[in-house]
């Protein structure tokens, strides 16, 4: 307790907790460059009349991307603790291997109707 009182007694220490979290204009400009960025490397994949499967990996990707930085700086994910971040990341990466492996196995069925139907 001794140690706790001591570093709040030294001047320019003060707790954190206490005001609130502040982070430089710079981190959210910058953010909102690569966000802009981003966004436009999407239109991109549309204007340049990409097709199929690079199409569709592009905006995909570039979503992705989007969406970690939104959740990493804006919903403060990056610096929370790391059990915290799991709770928050995990099932949804969960989910999408489910979804991925789905996807295949309708697949997969398709093609084995194709074949022997």
């Amino acid at each position: 307790m001794a140690h706790a009182e001591a570093h709040l007694d030294r001047p320019g220490h003060e707790d954190a907790h206490a005001e609130g979290q502040q982070h430089p204009i710079r981190l959210y400009i910058t953010v909102w460059v690569w966000l802009f960025i981003l966004s436009a490397g999407s239109y991109m994949v549309d204007l340049l009349h990409f097709q199929g499967l690079l199409r569709w990996g592009l905006v995909g990707t570039l979503m992705m991307l989007k969406a970690g930085l939104i959740v990493a700086v804006f919903m403060h994910v990056a610096w929370e603790r790391l059990a915290l971040t799991y709770v928050i990341l995990v099932p949804p990466l969960v989910l999408l291997v489910f979804v991925a492996i789905m996807a295949l196995e309708g697949s997969y069925t398709e093609w084995m109707r194709l074949v022997f139907m």
